[in-house]
């Protein structure tokens, strides 16, 4: 191969392939998508803070989850909208960095995250005596730093090893936005550094999280079989269906779109585009919408706001 003389200062993101007349109305449902994520998860956050009963630990979590949520969702959408609305492609290098760091960082930290929230349901079903002295509001402030650090310190090496890199040929990525194994397939070098810490970035953060939280429930489904009446039983169990549902709609996603990168090279690129949108904009929709629905307390605070609302509104609308 002749050497390398330049790279590429820009890349180009693409919308759906083979759709591209219709990126300026799919931009609509992207825009209500984002809508939705924005109001629930800024709504999740306002109800956990102002409603004092609800400072427990997997109130807490649940904030810090929607605020990951909020935040990764307005690091990627605003570039997205502007790429079907007004065809604008291109993004810098160090901005597509920045892009993929904070995409890869905020998931990992969403990851830790579930792991502490499963951590909770566990010992509060398992072993409800010492939840509270376990689980207490310092204990959770440390968690969800950890969680923090340990999702940024481990992807801040993916932008580093992506520099170093050199980019000859095709620049233009197949999403909407910029993540690590998209980014480094376009390299004209010697990938194999970027693909093995990044594997095993992910094995030691997204793997580890989603081991323990398995092994979590396997203990909790033992010990919720053992209670005596069915009446316990189901409502032990419906106290994690909410945090199973987000979880669900975390990895499954995560995993489709790494199986996709690693061996779907033989498929139709809609299938990269959708699965990466999927990844990307399911969990910060979805989550506010499973915890509003499922759990009573939320979706209490919740009603008790849209009537506030509504009643100011009337009140507004009478008075004149």
């Amino acid at each position: 191969m002749s050497p390398c003389n330049f790279t590429h200062t820009t890349f180009v993101l693409i919308g759906i392939p083979g759709l591209e007349e219709a990126h300026f109305w799919i931009g609509f449902p992207l825009l209500s998508m984002y809508a939705v994520a924005v109001f629930g998860n800024c709504l999740v956050v306002f109800i956990v803070r102002t409603e004092h009963s609800l400072h427990t630990p997997m109130y807490l979590f649940l904030c810090m989850l929607a605020a990951i949520d909020l935040a990764l969702s307005t690091s990627t959408m605003p570039k997205i909208l502007a790429l079907f609305w007004f065809d604008s492609r291109e993004i810098t290098f160090d901005a597509c960095m920045a892009q993929m760091f904070f995409i890869h960082a905020l998931s990992a930290t969403e990851s830790t995250i579930l792991l502490a929230m499963a951590f909770d349901r566990y010992v509060a079903i398992c072993h409800p005596l010492h939840h509270a002295a376990v689980l207490n509001n310092m204990v959770t402030a440390q968690i969800s730093m950890v969680a923090m650090a340990r999702g940024f310190l481990f992807f801040i090496p993916l932008p580093l090893l992506i520099k170093r890199l050199a980019f000859c040929y095709s620049n233009v990525l197949s999403h909407s936005y910029c993540v690590h194994q998209d980014v480094m397939k376009l390299a004209y070098a010697d990938t194999l550094p970027n693909m093995v810490y990044g594997l095993t970035a992910i094995l030691l953060v997204m793997g580890v999280d989603a081991l323990f939280i398995c092994l979590s429930y396997f203990l909790i489904i033992q010990t919720v079989l053992q209670l005596p009446s069915k009446s316990e039983r189901a409502k032990a169990f419906g106290t994690c269906v909410s945090h199973v549902g987000v979880v669900l709609a975390f990895y499954v996603p995560l995993i489709g779109l790494s199986v996709v990168h690693r061996f779907g090279t033989s498929l139709d690129p809609i299938v990269h585009v959708l699965m990466g949108d999927v990844y990307l904009l399911l969990p910060p929709v979805i989550n506010p919408i499973i915890y509003g629905v499922k759990t009573k307390q939320i979706r209490t605070r919740m009603l008790a706001v849209f009537k506030i609302s509504c009643d100011k509104n009337f009140q507004a609308v009478g008075g004149k």
